[in-house]
């Protein structure tokens, strides 16, 4: 058997049968009583296609699932059932079923050195297919309760709703519900490359043979005059852009765009939004990760012109530019230390996250990446002020 070097006993902890059921289409039977055992039922009442019980709703490891005919499971065995609802790729279903999980438990999915070349090769020959997905628009009467879990309101979700559909997979015989889709565009023409998908339970993905490589989801709240839009705001996920768009709405204006890159960061998708709007300025407002900061320091060498060698180390970053080299501290801003050794023309912009959250969408759900304990009410006052304030960085 083939050493995949995946932890599926770590994966499985954090992936519960619920979270794929409910991506799925699964939804919950009230009916049928909540408590050690919940029944999960794919389909309306008039059209029941599948059933599921599912044992420790309340602790996603030890979760497992039978049905009443005598078939039973894990959350491997449901998606090995429903492999052709995830759009991976693989030699075989253990390889497609790790990185399914590892896409549910928010982790990077495993790379196998044996198989690069194959996964290149699904890769390249995929080619975004429109008639695959049935796609309308948002309901403003009908908006989906997912923006609401993430803490967007509805104004925010109405303002954007040109830029945001509800996309469903012709293909996926087990799943007759919508998930949520950002369009991917690459600025040449309107035409839809592909679509960043969200749905419950944790659900991410991207439409089969989304461009990733030159088009992103990009939100132009210009009206179409992309020559009068000044800042453009890049952020790795469209839910982390739309946070910052609520938190940030009273000082952006309208002539701005915002941008998610989908967790990828690729050169052309950077050039080819920048393309659209010659007299915009660009800014990073990605992650507080190491990955976030990193994405920052790539976009600002791309757009300055500057070739950058970027080495990570533990807990600071290595940069080799023009015969330089020298470390940046990842608790200081990485742009003014950069500035040090380096004549920039500061064609790239920042506005942050708050230094205690990881995203901007966790900021608007006030989840720090560690718990802020604040035992008196001035202090809370104060944070929730330095949350609200966090601003511009020229």
């Amino acid at each position: 058997m083939t050493d995949y070097k995946v932890n599926f006993k770590e994966l499985k902890s954090r992936v519960g049968v619920d979270d794929i059921a409910y991506a799925l289409g699964y939804r919950l039977d009230r009916k049928a009583g909540v408590g050690r055992y919940i029944e999960l039922v794919l389909g309306d009442n008039g059209n029941k296609r599948d059933t599921i019980i599912v044992s420790n709703p309340n602790n996603k490891s030890a979760q497992a699932y039978f049905r009443r005919d005598g078939s039973k499971g894990d959350v491997v065995t449901l998606i090995r059932e429903n492999l052709n609802a995830f759009p991976v790729s693989g030699k075989d279903d253990w390889q497609k079923i790790a990185k399914v999980l590892a896409r549910f438990a928010n982790m990077p999915e495993p790379e196998y050195r044996e198989d690069s070349d194959y996964v290149k090769s699904v890769k390249s020959d995929a080619v975004f297919d429109s008639a695959r997905y049935e796609v309308k628009p948002i309901n403003p009467e009908r908006i989906p309760v997912l923006f609401s879990q993430r803490g967007l309101s509805d104004d925010t979700v109405k303002a954007l709703a040109p830029f945001i559909s509800l996309i469903r997979d012709k293909r996926n015989e087990k799943f007759d519900g919508y998930n949520i889709g950002f369009p991917y565009t690459n600025g040449i023409d309107d035409a839809i490359k592909g679509y960043e998908i969200r749905g419950h339970g944790g659900y991410k993905s991207k439409a089969a043979g989304t461009d990733s490589s030159t088009s992103a989801w990009v939100a132009d709240l210009s009206n179409g005059n992309n020559g009068m839009v000044k800042s453009v705001f890049f952020c790795e996920s469209a839910f982390d852009a739309m946070a910052f768009y609520q938190m940030s709405r009273m000082q952006l204006g309208t002539n701005v765009a915002l941008v998610s890159l989908g967790g990828t960061f690729s050169d052309k998708q950077i050039t080819s939004t920048m393309a659209r709007f010659p007299h915009a300025r660009a800014f990073d407002c990605f992650d507080n990760d190491l990955a976030g900061r990193i994405y920052g320091l790539r976009m600002m060498a791309l757009l300055e012109s500057v070739p950058m060698k970027i080495n990570k180390k533990v807990d600071v970053i290595q940069i080799e530019v023009k015969g330089k080299t020298f470390e940046l501290n990842m608790e200081r801003s990485l742009l003014a230390q950069v500035s040090k050794h380096l004549s920039i023309r500061y064609k790239m912009g920042q506005w942050l996250p708050p230094k205690a959250f990881k995203d901007w969408n966790d900021c608007l759900q006030n989840k720090p990446m560690e718990v802020i304990h604040s035992p008196h009410k001035d202090e809370r006052e104060q944070n929730l002020t330095g949350r609200r304030k966090a601003g511009l960085k020229m």
